[in-house]
Formats: structure tokens, sequence, C-alpha cells
């Protein structure tokens, strides 16, 4: 794994699941929503994003957070790994409401309420943007490694069986060094 993307409903601890991969493996973390969103609340052109975004994955070894279905295939053609997770609602609901006052890294501002608008797009996340997910992973599966997580046990068994020496194997595999950013 050099090129690791991690996707899923907002709520289920993307942004968690990321750090704790960078640190098990020291690849260079990315958050998208650090990319799009500014400090103050607005968002930078499409344009911009979308090229910054291109540079990003031409980068030899990256863990990118955050869907941005719209750039998700873009992500998936340069990537060797995906993660999805893919819990249920009612647990998505929980994780958003319960960062609400927390300072992240992942996020430019800190979140004092669960706004409506936010909430009911993490609503109708399972039935309009979980079908397209799996569509486009369909289509790569077999070129990519697709690891489907659909609980927060699954993701930590994952990382405490992940180990430096899987690591290291994987980068003489591939012919890198450890360089890591």
């Amino acid at each position: 794994m050099l090129k690791a993307m991690i996707i899923g409903c907002p709520g289920a601890g993307k942004s968690t699941f990321a750090k704790k991969l960078h640190e098990k493996t020291g690849l260079p973390l990315y958050y998208l929503d650090m990319l799009w969103h500014r400090p103050d609340r607005t968002n930078i052109p499409k344009e911009e994003f979308d090229a910054r975004l291109r540079e990003m994955v031409k980068k030899d070894r990256w863990i990118i957070d955050g869907n941005y279905q719209r750039t998700l295939e873009l992500r998936l053609k340069a990537c060797d790994t995906v993660f999805l997770l893919d819990y249920p609602l009612e647990l998505c609901l929980a994780g958003a409401k319960a960062r609400i006052g927390s300072r992240r890294e992942d996020l430019p501002w800190e979140e004092t309420e669960f706004d409506e608008e936010f909430r009911q797009w993490i609503m109708g996340f399972p039935q309009k943007e979980l079908p397209q997910i799996y569509e486009l992973l369909e289509k790569y599966k077999g070129e990519r490694k697709i690891v489907i997580f659909r609980s927060r046990e699954e993701t930590e068994d994952y990382l405490a069986a992940l180990t430096c020496e899987d690591q290291e194997r994987d980068n003489e595999v591939f012919g890198q060094k450890d360089d890591r950013e």
C-alpha cells in the first residue's frame, strides 16, 4: 500500500482511521476537507481544488481522506488501496454529533452545532451516495485492493494487524525506499 483513499459516510470516522493508518504506515496524509474549505467557511474554486488534487495524486505515496464524489474516480484511478467505511447510519449520525465542539486537524474550523442541512445529507448518504460509490468500486475491483469495513471494530482489528514489516515489505515490492515526507 502506497496510495490509499478513505471514503464513507460523514461521521463514520474516516479521518480518525486515516490518522491511525498514517501513524502505522508513515504515508503522507491529506484531508480533502482542508483542501476544499477555507477557515472562513467558504470554499476554494472547483478548478483550483481539482488542480491541487491532480497534483496530490501524482505523488508517489499518500493517504487521501474524503469523499468528494465528483473527484472519486480521479483518486480511484491513481490509488492502489481503497478503504470504505460502510457503517450503519445511526453510528454515523452519532459520530458526526459527537465531534461538535472538538478542534480537529481535518477541518479548518471548529463545528459549534450539528447543522441541519449536514444532518440531512448524512441521512441521505446510504440511498444517494453509497450506491454510486459501490458502482465505482465494482468497476475497479481486481485492479485495486478494496477493503470494506462494516464496524469500528473491523477497522481497529485491521490497524492492530497492520505491522511496520507489512509496510516495509510493500515498499520493497514496489521499489520504494523509506523517504517519508
